[in-house]
């Protein structure tokens, strides 16, 4: 398994550059005064949104990040180098927090986020510094201020603007591929899906809607069981919800039922999310029997195609009213 969501790590800021002690020493002036530069300052720690990215796997091996220290003063005056800062890329939807205690520094969730985490060390004076009419030779300088050092913990929580719910086997995987550019593994059998998978659907005027496939929930998922709360918290920053159901199931009230529970039980403000009930697999079926949810439903086969344009432009239209994007009316 490739996905990685959660990681820890230390991070350090840059030293600052130490003063340096020097006099002048020209042919004309050999008795010239002090000329020694102040150091450079060390480089800070920053976390980035990376657009590109989508796991947290590029921490994996790393455990230990350090920026740049600066430069020690130099000669003439001179100033010494400022450090190179670190810059710390990670995906959308990534919070950053500071262990072991967990308190939250930032939250990446805005391509172009990027947050300042740890400041480098303030570099040394130099004796130019120290120079006064009582101390014409000063010998006296300063080293520069020491980095700073934290361990971090970074979870990603998925950001996607529709996220799927439904038990292993219901057709999630094929209902992604439908709507979106998405590929992912499709096979006859649960738990076909181990990690999250997202796709995007993106119309010829660049306008995009983006999906998060999470692993099958089943009963009792909110206590851990199954995948359970390894990535339930996936689906906390969707506008929308789609509960997938497997239309050839005949308890699929109760397939509903328990899989609303288990959201109320996880977060009951994430069930008051907008909502679809989508029943899949009616290629299968007969009849289409009366479903019964309280929740508006729209019935698909994935597989064949059918109404799939039907749903999408639902979910548009959803999507639109949340956000104003491309309709005149947004809803606060």
């Amino acid at each position: 398994m490739h996905f990685i969501d959660r990681a820890e790590i230390v991070v350090s800021s840059g030293k600052g550059g130490d003063g340096v002690v020097s006099f002048r020493r020209e042919k004309y002036a050999p008795r010239g005064g002090p000329d020694g530069g102040d150091g450079g300052k060390g480089g800070n720690v920053l976390v980035s949104a990376d657009t590109k990215m989508s796991t947290l796997r590029d921490f994996k091996f790393k455990k230990h990040l350090k920026a740049q220290d600066g430069e020690s003063g130099k000669k003439r005056k001179q100033h010494g180098g400022d450090g190179e800062d670190l810059i710390i890329s990670v995906p959308l939807g990534t919070i950053v927090k500071k262990m072991p205690e967990e308190a939250v520094l930032c939250d990446i969730v805005n391509p172009g986020d990027k947050f300042t985490i740890l400041r480098g060390g303030k570099g040394g004076a130099g004796n130019t510094n120290f120079k006064s009419p009582t101390n014409q030779v000063p010998f006296e300088f300063t080293r520069g201020k020491p980095g700073m050092t934290m361990e971090i913990g970074l979870e990603l929580n998925l950001i996607a603007d529709v996220g799927f719910i439904g038990f292993p086997n219901a057709g999630k995987s094929t209902l992604l591929s439908a709507l979106s550019s998405a590929k992912p593994k499709i096979a006859n059998y649960p738990f076909t899906t181990l990690i999250p998978n997202l796709g995007v659907y993106e119309d010829i005027n660049g306008f995009r809607i983006s999906f998060a496939d999470i692993p099958g929930i089943v009963k009792d998922a909110h206590l851990g069981k199954g995948l359970g709360l390894e990535f339930l918290r996936h689906i906390s920053r969707t506008r929308i919800l789609l509960f997938i159901l497997d239309g050839t199931n005949k308890n699929i009230e109760n397939d509903f039922s328990v899989l609303a529970d288990e959201i109320k039980n996880y977060d009951a403000g994430l069930y008051e999310k907008d909502k679809l009930v989508v029943v899949n697999k009616i290629d299968l079926l007969q009849n289409i029997l009366s479903v019964q949810t309280g929740l508006e439903t729209i019935f698909v086969s994935a597989l064949t195609g059918q109404n799939i344009d039907k749903l999408l432009g639902r979910i548009i239209e959803i999507y639109r009213s949340i956000t104003g994007i491309g309709g005149p009316n947004a809803r606060r």
